[in-house]
C-alpha cells in the first residue's frame, strides 16, 4: 500500500455494557481496499466491536472504556454517529432494520443524512445502488415492509452506500436468508469491493466470509484468538473444526478407535456378510 494509512485500524479497543467486559484488548485493521472478516459464534462481541467503531454503542447501553479507532488516518473516537458517516464509515446492522413504512425510494434519501447531500452527489449514488441492486429501482415505490427478505438485506446495504463510504461496516449480511440469496449478496460485496469500497465484514457463516475475505480475525468471548490470511484460517484445523464444521475423520477414527467404538460402516459390513 505504500505508506497509505489502513481504511480502519483498531488499537486495543476496550467496551462493556455496565459491569460485563463485553472486548478485551481487540486490535485489528482493514487495509485501503481490501476485505476482512471478524468470524465468531453467538456472544463473541463482533456486533459490539462493529458499533464501537461506528460510534453507536451507546445507543446500546454499551461504552468504549479504552482503545482507539481510525480510519484513513483521522480519529473516530469522539464523534457522533453522523461525522463517523460523513468521515467515510457506514454501517449496515444486523438484521437489516430497513423502515418498513417508508419507500424504497424514501429508505436510500434517508442513507444520505451523514454523508454528501448535493444534488450530483446523490444522483451518482442513486445510480450506482440501481446498478447494483436493480430490483430497488424496480421497487422505488413501493413500501420496504413488503420486500422479501432479500430485498430488504439489499435495501440496507444499497442504504449504507448512499454516503459513499471508504469503509463498508457489514454485519451478518447472509442471516436467515436462503442459500442462494446469500450466495448472490456475496457477489454483490466482492463487486463493491472491486469499486474500491473497503469492507469489514462480520460473519458467523464462516465459508462464506473466508471466501470473500483477503485477512480474518477470529473472536471469542470480547478476545481476538487467531488472526491471518484467509486462505490459513480456512486451512486451520481449529477453524475448519469450529466454524467451518469439518470433521478430521482420520483423528475421530482414532478417538472412537481409542474408546472401543467401532465405525458404523464396519458393522454394517459385517452384519452384511
Amino acid at each position: 500500500m505504500g505508506g497509505t494509512a489502513p481504511a480502519l485500524a483498531v488499537a486495543g479497543l476496550s467496551a462493556a455494557y455496565g459491569p460485563v467486559r463485553a472486548l478485551r484488548q481487540v486490535s485489528l485493521e482493514v487495509p485501503e481496499g481490501a476485505v476482512v472478516a471478524v468470524l465468531g459464534g453467538n456472544g463473541a462481541g463482533k456486533s459490539t466491536l462493529l458499533r464501537a467503531i461506528s460510534r453507536t454503542l451507546r445507543f446500546h447501553g454499551g461504552a468504549v472504556v479504552a482503545g482507539t479507532v481510525t480510519s484513513g488516518g483521522r480519529p473516530l473516537d469522539g464523534l457522533a454517529p453522523d461525522r463517523v458517516v460523513a468521515a467515510g464509515v457506514s454501517q449496515v446492522p444486523e438484521g437489516r432494520q430497513v423502515f418498513a413504512r417508508m419507500t424504497v425510494e424514501d429508505n436510500l434519501r434517508a442513507g444520505l443524512l451523514g454523508g454528501r447531500r448535493d444534488r450530483s452527489a446523490r444522483n451518482a449514488a442513486v445510480q450506482r445502488v440501481h446498478e447494483l441492486f436493480p430490483v430497488l429501482a424496480e421497487r422505488a415505490r413501493q413500501r420496504a415492509g413488503l420486500l422479501s427478505g432479500g430485498e430488504q438485506q439489499m435495501l440496507a446495504v444499497a442504504r449504507a452506500l448512499m454516503a459513499a463510504p471508504k469503509l463498508l461496516l457489514l454485519d451478518e449480511p447472509s442471516l436467515g436468508l436462503a442459500p442462494l440469496m446469500a450466495a448472490r449478496i456475496a457477489d454483490t460485496i466482492r463487486e463493491i469491493n472491486a469499486q474500491g469500497t473497503a469492507v469489514l465484514l462480520v460473519e458467523q457463516n464462516a465459508a462464506l466470509a473466508l471466501r470473500l475475505a483477503s485477512r480474518a480475525y477470529v473472536l471469542e468471548v470480547g478476545e481476538v484468538t487467531l488472526a491471518g490470511p484467509a486462505e490459513d484460517l480456512a486451512a486451520s484445523d481449529e477453524v475448519r473444526r469450529r466454524y467451518l464444521g469439518v470433521v478430521d475423520e482420520t483423528a475421530a477414527a482414532d478417538a472412537a478407535a481409542a474408546r472401543g467404538v467401532r465405525p458404523v460402516l464396519a458393522c454394517w459390513e459385517e452384519s452384511a456378510r
